[in-house]
């Protein structure tokens, strides 16, 4: 007859084998899900804005490499050329499509719905757009001119915008696709010396909250990635309160996460839908 700390020890030893075991089919699970999410994107048509470097670009190689149809597009084209030469070098076996380049900036407005019957015509069909082009900004509220607000209106927000409508119409009209806004944890909460970027970025959480439940019924999904620090030129490039160029790399940029890690959440965020 077992004693009781001979029963204890093995009721003991069950229940942990059992855990253990459930961990293991929890992990194999979400493997072969995550396996089976991204075999599906293969073949989808994905056009990216700002992808001549940073997270654009980091996201170009990582759709490219689960067999999508990538356009890329920028202000840059010999950057966008770059950025192609390297996505096809880095090509495995058995990838085929070669990357396409369309020049476009997003705060001419005019030119959009050229830029993007362009883009239709490459495949007939977008089926993921991941509006990342953007613009950063380091100033005092009190100095920053009334044109830095609106530049970085015209370039967050209403660029983002303006891609959005003229892609929506051919989504709907194939009863489907994914839009994916870069915007920022700034467009969650403002933070003091930001105020142009981070109210840009609000308007851009509010207008795609807002339209999720618009498109939903015709089978699009709208997600919103809000990263914090991300290892880019961003704050090189920011605009500063006098409309001149901030022009270098602040330290929690430098030690931000990196543009390829973020570009595998928002691969994985389009897989799952």
């Amino acid at each position: 007859m077992l004693s009781v700390q001979q029963h204890l020890t093995s009721t003991s030893s069950v229940l942990t084998a059992a855990v253990f075991g459930g961990l293991g089919l929890l992990w194999l699970y979400r493997r072969l899900s995550k396996r089976q999410a991204l075999a599906s994107l293969k073949d989808k048509v994905v056009l990216i804005t700002g992808a001549s470097s940073g997270i654009g670009e980091a996201c170009a190689h990582a759709f490219h490499k689960v067999g999508c149809r990538v356009i890329i597009s920028a202000r840059r084209l010999e950057e966008l050329e770059r950025v192609k030469k390297d996505v096809i070098s880095r090509t495995v076996e058995g990838q085929s499509h070669e990357p396409q380049v369309i020049q476009m900036d997003v705060s001419d407005f005019a030119s959009i719905p050229d830029k993007i019957q362009t883009a239709l015509s490459y495949h007939g069909r977008i089926d993921i757009l991941i509006n990342n082009a953007g613009l950063s900004y380091r100033g005092s509220a009190l100095e920053t001119k009334i044109e830095v607000y609106q530049k970085l209106m015209l370039v967050n927000y209403f660029g983002c915008v303006a891609v959005t409508s003229a892609v929506l119409p051919s989504m709907i009209g194939n009863k489907g696709g994914s839009i994916i806004a870069v915007s920022s944890v700034q467009g969650k909460i403002g933070l003091p010396y930001r105020t142009a970027y981070s109210a840009s970025k609000f308007a851009v959480q509010s207008y795609f909250d807002c339209l999720r439940a618009e498109v939903a019924e015709h089978n699009i999904h709208i997600g919103i990635v809000s990263p914090s620090y991300v290892q880019t030129n961003l704050s090189m490039n920011a605009v500063c309160a006098d409309n001149s160029q901030h022009g270098k790399l602040d330290s929690t940029t430098a030690k931000g996460m990196t543009p390829e890690y973020l570009a595998d959440r928002i691969v994985l965020q389009d897989s799952f839908g």
